[in-house]
């Protein structure tokens, strides 16, 4: 029996993808389109239909057993039918990737080394966003991101990249004069702050075993590239992640001042949707992050001062 009315193929592509994620919302952010579109859309197809295909629930929808029976009779029609245009697209231009990186590490660690990536890929052009200094949610836009978070995201394709943890430095002409310093070293120096992380001069403090700061004077900042490039000049002191800032210490721009550290709570983890883990492109750069990229928190030592006399454990800092 054919229908007198057949569904939009919107509606079914759109039915696919809530029935896979149980959810109108992030189906919405996976077509970029409004939650309530993709709702009037499934309505649109249950309409044409003449069943329900989902059981509408305060926090979450789950699938009748019609929706269970459409899902299974056109899920892999649907799939089939993107991966042939897929292929066609391909032969006759070129793969655009999406990429979002935080910006140091893009700065660190990505850009460094990607003229490599693009002369072993020459077909795959690169889309970079790093507007965001710590992203914790993988974009609606991007074929895959490098997320900032404690906890690898549900639901998503993650593999954890690194932890670090916060060091003081300072630039290389002034270590001499900071040892001097010892215990009076967060009373006589300026220190140089990130704005999202204004307690972490007083962890590192109870850390090493020295008072409350009250320093000279205290620069803020609201990027961490601001806070290296600061340091480097000798504007102060400055707490920096001892993973992304590696090169810094080992060029000796910059030098480590004493072995405490306070770790991050979150980790850095490289992430894509499932559906997209697989593209060529997304693959490739896949695997070439996660050769060049450390997998541990410590990828070399960095030139360090007299250390002072007794140490703590290191202590977990908000973001």
């Amino acid at each position: 029996m054919r229908l007198s009315r057949p569904p939009h193929f919107r509606s079914l592509r759109a039915f696919c993808i809530a029935a896979r994620l149980r959810s109108f919302k992030t189906a919405a952010d996976e077509l970029c389109i409004t939650a309530s579109a993709v709702s009037h859309q499934i309505k649109e197809l249950e309409d044409a239909l003449g069943v329900m295909l989902f059981e509408r629930r305060t926090r979450s929808v789950e699938l009748t057993t019609a929706g269970h029976a459409l899902l299974e009779e056109i899920d892999p029609l649907i799939e089939a039918l993107d991966r042939g245009v897929a292929r066609i697209a391909r032969r006759n231009r070129r793969m655009q990737l999406r990429l979002q990186l935080p910006p140091l590490f893009a700065a660190e660690l990505f850009i460094p080394h990607i003229a490599a990536f693009c002369e072993t890929h020459p077909s795959i052009d690169i889309q970079l966003d790093t507007r965001d200094p710590r992203p914790s949610q993988h974009p609606p836009a991007a074929d895959l991101s490098v997320l900032l978070v404690e906890a690898a995201p549900h639901g998503l394709k993650a593999t954890p990249l690194f932890s670090t943890s916060l060091v003081a430095a300072c630039a290389a002409r002034h270590a001499a004069a900071a040892e001097r310093l010892g215990a009076r070293l967060l009373v006589e120096s300026t220190l140089i702050v990130h704005r999202s992380m204004p307690g972490a001069w007083s962890s590192w403090a109870h850390e090493a075993g020295l008072e409350e700061p009250e320093p000279r004077s205290v620069i803020e900042l609201d990027s961490m590239i601001a806070v290296l490039r600061a340091v480097e000049r000798g504007a102060g002191l400055a707490l920096v992640p001892f993973t992304l800032a590696a090169g810094w210490f080992e060029s000796g721009r910059l030098v480590r001042l004493f072995p405490v550290d306070v770790s991050l709570a979150e980790a850095y983890f490289l992430v894509s949707r499932p559906k997209d883990a697989a593209r060529p492109e997304v693959a490739a750069m896949t695997r070439w992050i996660l050769e060049h990229c450390p997998r541990a928190p410590n990828i070399g030592q960095a030139p360090a001062v007299s250390p002072l006399p007794e140490q703590r454990p290191t202590l977990r800092v908000p973001g």
